[in-house]
């Protein structure tokens, strides 16, 4: 009888985390990702303070590929930790713990993020 080869614990190869788990997870990522773009926020009031040589620099950084993708990820990674944050208030308070509505839930804080996301950006262009 040939012995079959298995993880020695549970690990993530066996189980499929739950969309909440995985939300949980990107809350705390989307809360690092926003120190991280805070320093592109401080680089511009730095850049506004000192003149405007250094300003038209702070601008084309964010004029290019790499600051409009710095930017939008800023954008999204607000949007995602903002709505994250009211559906943890919503927990605070008791509401929402069962697993269908948790994961209705989380549904929404995925898709109403990329949709503010998109409307504040077209917004942004418009105007």
């Amino acid at each position: 009888m040939a012995q079959v080869e298995r993880p020695l614990s549970p690990h993530l190869q066996v189980y499929r985390l739950p969309l909440t788990a995985i939300a949980s997870i990107t809350h705390r990522a989307t809360g690092v990702g926003l120190g991280f773009g805070t320093l592109m926020l401080t680089w511009w009031l730095v850049a506004a303070a000192s003149g405007p040589e250094a300003y038209a620099g702070f601008q084309w950084f964010a004029g290019s590929f790499l600051g409009l993708l710095i930017l939008f990820g800023f954008t999204l990674a607000l949007s995602f930790h903002l709505l994250n944050g009211l559906r943890h208030l919503f927990w605070d308070a008791g509401w929402g713990f069962d697993k269908v509505v948790s994961h209705k839930a989380s549904v929404a804080v995925v898709a109403g993020s990329l949709a503010l996301t998109v409307v504040i950006w077209l917004l942004a262009f418009i105007l």
